[in-house]
């Protein structure tokens, strides 16, 4: 397996890996590893999927808390 040397970190990057790390039970190198891997190696998620969560999202919001008329007094009352 190939290996890395990172040099030049900033303190505050460094730092906050070693947080992470910490918070998640890992060593420095599996922490970076894992964030490694989640930029560059996304999961793909199916369009089914994508729909699943909208409909989930969708489900837990009131579809009639805002209308035109409330809309309309924001805007009036802005314009006082």
């Amino acid at each position: 397996m190939p290996s890395l040397t990172v040099k030049n970190i900033p303190e505050t990057l460094y730092n906050r890996l070693k947080e992470a790390a910490s918070a998640h039970h890992r060593s420095i190198n599996s922490e970076l590893i894992h964030c490694l891997e989640q930029i560059l190696l996304p999961k793909r998620v199916s369009p089914s999927e994508h729909l699943r969560r909208a409909r989930e999202l969708r489900h837990g919001i009131e579809a009639n808390r805002v209308d035109a008329d409330d809309i309309q007094s924001a805007i009036n009352e802005g314009r006082s």
